[in-house]
């Protein structure tokens, strides 16, 4: 492919001078990428090939370089391609984005492993890995069905049925259930049961098979000494720790779709047992991993009064690693970082932004989105850039296979179109709503999101969620509804189908300035006030833009008739969107504070609020609206404010019927706390009040 330096420099913004090309750098011209090595501050390789032998060779270097080798792929992702001659300004693009500072670091979370081993499943096979592992390994075996036991005790067996299995690597809990009479760990396996059973129902897995026992109990006299035999225990529970453990049942105990680290369920398959137990001879020692995520209790809308709202981060996690907490009536959730995976999935639900992603930040990807934006207009082209995110793992190996498909078998396959920008994530679901918009308002004409096969089941939901409000807010505003849209494909081939769905655009509007915030209802909402701004359809006060139930986005309706200003809604409202007056009876409304978590809703006594999902002029959402009001009810004996006139009115109509509430009572009704005192003091004799 012929590249096009003075388009691509264009692009970047740099003398033309600046960009080196070379077509064989790895070598015969090496010599060119040695000098740059000792004369350059930064280096950026456009190839990920040979991106070992280029460490090599700078690390062998006298002077070492000022910052690491940063290296991009223009090859599979653009260069080779049905249209690689209009690929320039993608390529401009993706060097912008790679000349951008690392991301700051992040925290981590810690693991210690011992390399204790349990190993669970059918005995044969469970006892045969023991016996290969022991020596490097300090084993355990749990057999969920019988097997011969080895002569030789090198390491203890257990006979029973898993009761719970949590933790993480290095810190498993194990319970089971002992439910066989012979307990393996005191059986001294000398065959004197076995020789005793007149039934046989004893072999060399010294396990009883209860369904031919006749209970004759000669092997208990045979044991006596020992006592490893005993027909009158219950199911026994037992626990233990374990630092790795190696699940060869048939169905794992572990259900979830990605289970914790150090947990290996290859089930019956040899070919992938052995995969596992290799990877479980690399786990001993001192691990850490990045803290994906953090957590803001504060603007958490999960619960409140005992109520639960938002639940949104807990059910999609495939970790099982957010649970639910209530303390004191006040819901908040819990993250065990080294269950978390960081699939993003949390962040991308949650709709207060409570829950933030971390790898990277987003104030960073939205800065590479930006560059990219910027570098791929400066290059001139007539169409708007398409962003195409996928995982750095599994979502990229189908884009560089695809590209290398488009470079061999031409008339079938025509690779990565070259308005399409790939941007690799961790984790494809660890993006949404606000990101794209955000990218669509920076410039980029579509949003495409690819998953590759590899995400659970509850991440596909959320994202498909995310995708229909994103059309839905962009169709409304008069854009076509297909600027965001959601791509599978599990193989190569699959992948050049589905990019039929990204065309080549216009551009949708004048690119924005904003930043993206690591708040995530700040970039929403500056992203939503930018293509607002511009949009061809306009939302007005009258006639909001209806979004469908679940919408982080919208206001409360309310019954002013049956609303007797209690104000508990305003105490359930974790966002501040409701807020009372300290100086009269009156409920006031932000509509951008807003998240639709429905906590007000459920903690009205009266049933008087409802959600309403949609969208409002960019003036509605930011004004501080007056829902209800009324005037306040004054004591009447001191005329001291207190209540509301509605409430005292409701209370009085509601209690006046009642035996206890008649004559000088009802009065006691209209009384402010001290006066009700006094009344019953002086005139005890009037009826009674309780």
């Amino acid at each position: 492919m012929p590249l096009d330096i003075a388009q691509i420099a264009k692009g970047l913004d740099v003398e033309t001078k600046s960009i080196r090309l070379n077509t064989a750098l790895c070598r015969q011209e090496i010599g060119t990428f040695i000098e740059a090595c000792q004369g350059s501050d930064e280096i950026i390789l456009a190839c990920t090939q040979e991106k070992r032998l280029f460490d090599e060779v700078a690390g062998e270097q006298e002077k070492a370089l000022v910052a690491p080798i940063k290296f991009v792929n223009i090859r599979e992702t653009g260069g080779w391609s049905s249209d690689a001659k209009q690929a320039m300004p993608k390529i401009s693009a993706l060097l912008a984005k790679a000349a951008l500072p690392d991301p700051d670091p992040v925290n981590t979370v810690n693991y210690q492993s011992g390399g204790r081993l349990l190993i669970i499943g059918p005995g044969d096979v469970s006892i045969d890995w023991a016996k290969r592992l022991s020596k490097d390994l300090s084993v355990g075996v749990l057999c969920t069905s019988p097997g011969v036991l080895p002569e030789a005790r090198d390491f203890p067996i257990y006979s029973g049925e898993v009761k719970t299995l949590d933790g993480y690597l290095g810190a498993f809990n194990v319970e089971w259930l002992q439910k066989n009479p012979i307990d393996l760990e005191l059986c001294t396996r000398c065959g004197a049961c076995v020789e005793s059973c007149p039934e046989g129902a004893i072999d060399l897995s010294y396990q009883i098979d209860l369904d031919k026992c006749k209970s004759h109990r000669s092997c208990v006299k045979s044991c006596s000494a020992i006592g490893a035999i005993n027909f009158d225990r219950t199911e026994q529970s037992r626990t233990e720790g374990w630092d790795l453990i190696l699940d060869l049942s048939k169905d794992p105990i572990f259900k979830m779709s990605q289970p914790p680290q150090g947990y290996f369920a290859p089930k019956s398959d040899p070919l992938e047992q052995a995969i596992a137990v290799t990877k479980i001879m690399g786990m001993v020692g001192e691990f850490e991993k990045p803290k994906f995520f953090a957590y803001n209790e504060k603007i958490c809308a999960h619960g409140r009064n005992g109520q639960v709202g938002c639940s949104a981060c807990v059910d999609v996690c495939s970790t099982a690693a957010i649970t639910s907490l209530f303390k004191d009536g006040k819901g908040t959730v819990s993250v065990n970082p080294n269950l978390c995976m960081g699939c993003g999935a949390c962040a991308t639900v949650c709709p207060s932004g409570a829950m933030r992603y971390n790898y990277p930040s987003v104030t960073y990807l939205g800065q590479q989105v930006r560059v990219m934006a910027k570098a791929y207009r400066a290059a001139g082209p007539k169409v708007a850039p398409s962003l195409l995110l996928h995982s750095d793992t599994k979502g990229q190996e189908l884009i560089q296979e695809l590209g290398r498909l488009a470079s061999t078998q031409k008339a079938k396959f025509k690779g990565v179109p070259a308005h399409l920008i790939p941007m690799g994530l961790h984790h494809s679901a660890s993006t949404g709503v606000e990101f794209w918009l955000a990218s669509l308002a920076h410039g980029f004409g579509q949003v495409a999101v690819l998953l590759s096969g590899e995400e659970a089941p509850e991440y596909q939901k959320a994202l498909s969620d995310q995708v229909k409000l994103a059309c839905s807010l962009m169709e409304g505003l008069g854009y076509a509804k297909d600027r965001v849209v959601l791509l599978q494909a599990d193989s190569a081939a699959a992948l050049e189908k589905s990019l039929s769905a990204v065309i080549a655009i216009d551009t949708l509007c004048p690119p924005a300035t904003f930043a993206f915030s690591n708040e995530k209802r700040e970039t929403l909402e500056a992203a939503l006030e930018h293509l607002m701004a511009h949009a061809s359809k306009k939302v007005t006060e009258s006639a909001p833009l209806i979004l469908g139930a679940g919408s982080p986005i919208g206001g409360i309706a309310i019954n002013q008739d049956s609303c007797t200003l209690c104000m508990s809604c305003v105490g359930a409202c974790p966002e501040s969107a409701l807020r009372d007056n300290a100086d009269a009876p009156q409920l006031s409304f932000i509509e951008r504070n807003c998240v639709q978590c429905g906590l007000c809703v459920k903690t009205c006594p009266e049933d008087s609020l409802s959600l309403l999902p949609r969208l409002q002029t960019t003036e509605v959402r930011k004004k501080i609206i007056v829902l209800n009001e009324t005037k306040p009810f004054h004591c009447i004996v001191c005329a001291k404010p207190f209540g509301t006139l509605k409430m005292v009115e409701l209370m009085v109509g509601k209690l006046s019927l009642h035996a206890a509430f008649s004559g000088a009572a009802t009065d006691r009704l209209k009384m402010c706390s001290d006066c009700r005192v006094v009344d019953m003091i002086n005139k005890p004799n009037d009826d009674d009040v309780v």
